[in-house]
């Protein structure tokens, strides 16, 4: 299986948890928010292995697989062997943008 993950979904990633650095600067450190994005990462690269393939939850999502960790939410898509991450979503932003 080969992957490919879009820019967008790092970005989405980085910009979270850097936010959650941000807004808790006392207690949580840069090694946990680097932790945390790491483990984010690793998730994606489980797509179709241990996390399974779910139809979407939110209709921006619509036309693409979905899967999910405890945290993240992650919409994809397959082409033969080459599984695409084209979005992320931590689970407290699973909600319809508008």
């Amino acid at each position: 299986m080969r992957y490919v993950i879009k820019k967008r979904c790092l970005s989405k990633i980085n910009t979270f948890y850097r936010n959650v650095s941000k807004k808790y600067k006392h207690t949580y450190s840069e090694e946990l928010m680097h932790q945390n994005v790491d483990d984010a990462v690793d998730a994606m690269f489980q797509i179709e292995r241990t996390l399974f393939r779910r139809e979407p939850t939110i209709s921006q999502w619509a036309g693409y697989h979905m899967a999910n960790t405890d945290k993240w939410y992650f919409a994809y898509t397959i082409d033969g062997d080459t599984i695409t991450v084209v979005d992320a979503r931590h689970a407290q932003n699973m909600h319809e943008e508008i």
